[in-house]
């Protein structure tokens, strides 16, 4: 191109330009926030396996009515046997007819006591999964008011706890000096939330460690069997209480449930990636026993059972942070370093 055929300057009002003026045509940036208002397909896992479980309502069915009739049943039953229990007990003694009426006291005071109890935990463990949710669409829609109200409401849920202490006091300073929702919610994370995770990936790995070892030297599948269902167990459980949780029978038979959909859900990702691709990646089925490389895979289901424990029970979701995986939590069961587990 010539000095004669380049272009000339010019000028131009501001007010003549159009948008659509080529002149003046800005490229789009890409913005760090283009899922604005929109929740992750990862998000979306967690909140329809707490609506299975958790957050489960139930309606009018033929198994509702089936199991309301039997329990009616048998609690007429009991109520039955009872009061004649009380007759005979007055028709022998009048002295053992009262001693029998003060034990079924006790007996309907600690059943009201239980009943209670199992009511808090359930009322609790959806507490902590409508916070989880609300925290993921105040985060999606930048709601600053939103953001500082879950905040207050996720630090009061661990005033019990000294070790959030001075977290906790941090986010009272914060909570009035940000302005952003989101930035509030992710500061709020990186405060409060990494002391129980840390606890929690522990917990996780010390389950996994063990379930491997004693599928590996243990002479009965059954015994197998037992003890992969009872650290599953005792793993949800213990995750849920670290969060804040506290179930009791209904509750954790909820949040089982909540889990078992998470890995429904997201299962052949999960299991896909993290589970058989490892497997392979590092040769184990070539370089170890057959009890052993057992151990091992249980030891990864194990640990894929805290996962989404972890994923249900966290009260709000992994956003700032990254999730971990099954070689982030156990990391010994593809021979990496134990992490001080």
């Amino acid at each position: 191109m010539t000095s004669d055929q380049r272009p000339r300057p010019r000028a131009f009002r501001l007010d003549e330009v159009r948008p659509e003026d080529p002149r003046v045509a800005i490229e789009p940036q890409p913005d760090a926030f283009e899922t604005h208002g929109v929740i992750e397909p990862e998000e979306a896992a967690i909140e329809a396996a707490q609506k299975r479980g958790i957050m489960a309502r139930r309606g009018l069915s033929w198994g509702a009515l089936f199991w309301s009739a039997l329990g009616a049943l048998l609690s007429l039953a009991v109520g039955v046997w009872m009061q004649g229990l009380i007759e005979s007990f007055f028709a022998r003694s009048v002295a053992l007819g009262w001693i029998g009426v003060a034990l079924l006291a006790l007996v309907g005071i600690a059943l009201l006591a239980l009943l209670g109890r199992e009511l808090i935990g359930l009322m609790r463990q959806r507490q902590i999964a409508r916070m989880h949710m609300a925290f993921a669409q105040a985060r999606a829609a930048d709601d600053r008011d939103a953001a500082r109200a879950l905040v207050a409401d996720l630090a009061s849920l661990y005033t019990e706890r000294p070790g959030t202490a001075r977290a906790r006091a941090n986010l009272a300073d914060l909570t009035r000096e940000i302005v952003d929702g989101r930035d509030l919610i992710d500061i709020a994370e990186r405060e409060l939330m990494p002391t129980l995770d840390e606890e929690a990936t522990r917990e996780i790995a010390s389950a996994a460690k063990r379930v491997s070892v004693v599928t590996a030297i243990s002479p009965r599948a059954l015994v197998d069997v037992i003890f992969v269902g009872a650290q599953a167990v005792r793993l949800i459980r213990r995750l849920s209480e670290i969060y804040g949780g506290r179930p009791g029978l209904i509750g954790f038979l909820r949040l089982a449930r909540s889990v078992g959909a998470h890995l429904a859900i997201t299962g052949g990702m999960a299991v896909g990636d993290s589970l058989v691709q490892q497997v392979l990646g590092h040769g184990l089925a070539a370089r170890l026993s057959a009890r052993l490389g057992e151990g091992v895979l249980n030891g990864m289901l194990t640990a894929r059972v805290g996962l989404s424990a972890m994923a249900v029970c966290r009260p709000m979701p992994f956003a700032a942070k990254k999730a971990p995986g099954v070689s982030d939590v156990a990391p010994f069961l593809f021979g990496g370093e134990k992490g001080g587990v």
